[in-house]
């Protein structure tokens, strides 16, 4: 088996990129995806129900643009602003406890 030195780990690759974890280059880029995954998940819900930007804004009493910088990550909502963006969607969030092994 031939050795390859041009693979890295993901772990290492992350800390030559944002840092190390706990850095404040780390911590800022763990902010940004998960903002950018949040965004990803609200539109796949809102394209799902088949509801333009303009329509859920207008649910929630807000205006598109807002929406339009959720779904692209530059505004991370709350827990409270997710919940109420799923209810505009007519969807309802679970938190389901695992059943614990004896």
């Amino acid at each position: 088996m031939q050795e390859r030195n041009d693979i890295m780990s993901v772990d290492a690759m992350m800390d030559e990129r944002f840092g190390k974890v706990g850095t404040p280059e780390r911590e800022a880029f763990r902010k940004e995806a998960y903002a950018y995954c949040v965004g990803q998940i609200i539109r796949e819900a809102r394209k799902r129900e088949k509801v333009t930007q303009q329509e859920l804004a207008q649910r929630m009493g807000t205006n598109k643009s807002y929406i339009s910088r959720i779904e692209k990550g530059s505004v991370e909502p709350g827990a409270g602003m997710f919940l109420r963006i799923l209810g505009a969607l007519g969807l309802r969030f679970e938190v389901l406890q695992a059943s614990s092994c004896r």
